[in-house]
């Protein structure tokens, strides 16, 4: 016995030995010897023929290997570096030379903060920060950010909008791993249909930022990254629920079927099962909806460097709002006076990309980017009725070429077509009354983008894009983006640029819907929207707090200045919601302050502070303050984590300051108010459990319908609002991830 147990130890040390658990990271190595880490590098495992995938941040880890394991990181456009892990190591890095990506890489030091590379202000929600609060969707990612704010379109749908440089969130490029998405049809709800546990993290830059992606950044792009086909989760699943009696379900599965094939299948069910009337107005503080939603993402990959990434997406959203009693028969409905809204919403993409390296060194490399979407949005709103039809193509090809350190070229075409059946329907002025908005949009463009880097100190980038549009003719859009480090501590940003965006006048503005006024569009309505942006920001990292990278003081100044926008104005006529194009100037002015400091282990403090001046003309009223545009917002966010992430508290303040109001409204500005967030996570193997509360003081916005009594009237109005329309909200949720053996 005493022998068989020598040898079983034997054999357990053995075996130790020789299945050891390795981490590592990929980094970029620049010019002047620093280094930045490589989001999602690919490492291929030799004697396994196992492909991995790096997290964010760069990093990956092996669970166990044998006596020797030869691993070879790569990154499309840039050279591969090879480390040969023998027994006894447990740890080594990757440098990778070059820089060009298929996809762009988004560099951040840490899990959130601010890119020091980037030659564009870059803010980053990484997927930790998405856990800080419930994040349901890409609509309740924003709450610790002062750049963005999330309000609701209206008191009926529940559609959320963001604003950014006080600006719609139309104005905003929406894009999915650098594919633009969320336009036209999709755009009301779409912040709605991204799971925030489906993504790996978020990337905020302000202003016009590259021309690659075509021309419709006026105010900014924000970027979402999902999970990978290579993630170590063949098991993901998160549920939650809320007092105001909504349920959601996300689960995610990744399998590797070879080194060079694997997968990612992600679904999501939610509902808000039951209707509530909290403020006694008669009708629904939230709709009634079932959402259902899935993608499927697969990677080819090869280790020549060659990937093929391919995708596609489902998305079913039916709604029920309005009145208490409405029901989804709108001719009952209105045969009983009652005033009711049904939406729903049913998509599917498609997309292929596919990066070609040109060369061994991955010096120069081709990306192709290909995309499809249908989308059908049918409606009714108590007397008005909208359905609309969208079908999208999108192709874009790219070829880059690193010609040496200093300099670095890209250059492609892009086609895109959109095909919009659309018909709006007012009862009150007649069975037939509304426009017929359908048409086809197609456009073919040319771009060109050099950048010049100097190690750390120098990034300039200049770009062009040159569009020629079936309908609008010719658009010539200029950028330039220019980073400048005085010292490695204190870094200059500034950039200029044109955009261009063609509104959809219904889905833009779907609270116009939502009013008992009649919609006039003006007949000579030209729907392409031209603007101009400016802005810059220093950043001053100071060298206090735990961790001194991570301690900076930013400053941000921006400016948009409008050639042509398509006008919503409310304040034309008491019965009317007037739609035209701007005569006279439109502006806005934002300065933005951030702060952010680790006073001491595992406590991090984040204070931003955001103020605009908007300016807009008017019929009949000149230039006056735009409406419905938030002065300014403050944010404080505090997070401690105990030793070990076994219990993290999360805490977040926010004050919002006036809003000018239209004139019907009873106070000519809406008043400053708080709203209080809180979390708590506690965290076992492989599973988090959370519970946390929203607008903790209960603070919303009374009277947010006008003429709730009296809805099938003129004076009827549910598209005004300027705060939260629910009270406190408390829930509870659980993550559970089953990581590969």
């Amino acid at each position: 016995m005493k022998r068989l147990l020598i040898c079983l130890t034997f054999l357990s040390l053995a075996a130790t030995a020789l299945a050891q658990s390795f981490s590592g990271s990929v980094w970029y190595r620049k010019p002047g010897g620093s280094a930045e880490p490589l989001p999602f590098a690919q490492v291929y495992w030799l004697e396994k023929s196992k492909l991995l995938e790096a997290d964010a941040d760069g990093r990956f880890s092996i669970s166990s290997y044998g006596q020797k394991a030869t691993l070879v990181a790569t990154y499309v456009g840039y050279t591969r570096d090879t480390v040969v892990v023998t027994p006894g190591v447990d740890k080594a890095d990757f440098y990778l030379s070059g820089e060009n990506e298929v996809d762009e890489a988004v560099v951040t030091a840490r899990t959130e903060g601010l890119s020091r590379i980037k030659s564009v202000k870059t803010e980053v929600i990484s997927a930790a920060g998405l856990c800080k609060m419930a994040c349901c969707a890409l609509a309740e990612s924003f709450e610790n950010s002062a750049s963005v704010t999330v309000g609701y379109s209206d008191a009926v749908t529940g559609a959320r909008q963001i604003k950014l440089l006080g600006l719609s969130g139309t104005y905003t490029q929406m894009l999915d791993e650098n594919r633009p998405v969320m336009r036209g049809l999709a755009n009301p709800f779409g912040l709605s249909y991204v799971p925030g546990q489906w993504l790996e993290s978020i990337q905020i830059a302000k202003g016009p930022s590259s021309v690659i992606n075509g021309l419709e950044a006026i105010t900014g792009q924000i970027n979402m990254e999902h999970r990978k086909p290579t993630d170590e989760t063949p098991l993901f699943v998160q549920l939650y629920g809320s007092n105001d009696a909504m349920l959601e379900a996300n689960v995610v599965s990744a399998v590797q079927f070879s080194p060079k094939w694997s997968t990612i299948l992600l679904t999501h069910v939610g509902s808000t099962a039951m209707s509530m009337d909290n403020n006694e107005d008669g009708f629904r503080d939230e709709p009634e909806n079932l959402q259902i939603n899935v993608a499927n993402r697969w990677l080819y990959y090869d280790p020549s460097g060659v990937q093929v990434r391919f995708g596609w997406r489902y998305i079913n959203d039916n709604r029920l709002g309005g009145q208490m009693s409405a029901t989804k028969d709108n001719e009952w409905n209105l045969n009983n006076r009652i005033w009711g809204s049904n939406i729903v919403n049913d998509g599917i993409n498609g997309y292929l990309k596919v990066g070609i390296p040109l060369n061994e060194e991955n010096s120069a490399n081709i990306a192709m980017v290909a995309d499809f979407n249908h989308h059908r949005f049918d409606s009714f709103f108590g007397l008005k009725d909208y359905n609309g039809h969208q079908d999208s193509y999108f192709l874009n090809v790219i070829y880059q070429n690193e010609l040496s350190d200093l300099h670095k070229i890209e250059a492609g075409l892009t086609a895109k077509s959109d095909k919009f059946d659309q018909k709006m329907v007012d009862r009150l002025f007649g069975p037939s009354k509304g426009p017929d908005m359908s048409y086809i949009e197609s456009s073919m463009a040319a771009f060109g983008e050099y950048t010049y880097t100097l190690d750390d100190k120098v990034t300039f980038q200049g770009g062009l894009n040159l569009e020629y549009n079936l309908i609008h003719g010719w658009l010539f859009a200029p950028r330039v983006n220019f980073k400048y480090s005085f010292t490695d501590d204190i870094i200059f940003r500034a950039l200029g640029g044109r955009g261009f965006r063609c509104s959809s006048v219904f889905t833009d503005n779907l609270g116009m819907f939502s009013t008992g006024r009649e919609i006039r569009i003006a007949d000579d309505l030209d729907t392409m929207e031209d603007a101009w942006t400016f802005g810059g920001n220093i950043t001053f990292y100071l060298p206090f707090g735990y961790e001194e990278d991570n301690t900076y003081l930013s400053f941000d100044y921006f400016r948009n200045d409008f050639v042509n926008q398509v006008i919503v104005d409310q304040e034309c006529d008491s019965r009317a919601v007037c739609l035209y194009n701007l005569d006279g100037k439109s502006y806005t002015n934002t300065y933005q302050v951030d702060f952010n400091v680790d006073p001491f282990e595992r406590f991090n403090v984040v204070a931003t502070f955001r103020y605009t001046d908007a300016r807009v003309t008017l019929q009949g009223q000149g230039l006056v303050e735009r409406p419905m545009t938030s002065r300014y917002k403050g944010v404080l966010n505090l997070q401690y984590t105990m030793p070990m992430s076994k219990w993290i508290f999360d805490f977040t303040a926010q004050i919002n300051g006036p809003m000018k109001l239209p004139y019907f409204m009873d106070e000519e500005y809406s008043p400053v108010y708080p709203m209080l967030y809180a979390q708590v996570t506690r965290k076992f193997k492989g599973l988090d459990v959370y519970v946390g509360g929203e607008n903790i003081t209960g603070f919303r916005q009374q009277d947010a319908i006008l003429a709730a009594d009296n809805p099938f009237s003129q004076g009827f109005n549910a598209s005004c609002i300027w705060g939260p329309l629910m009270g406190a909200k408390f829930y509870a949720g659980l993550r559970y991830t089953l990581w590969k053996m």
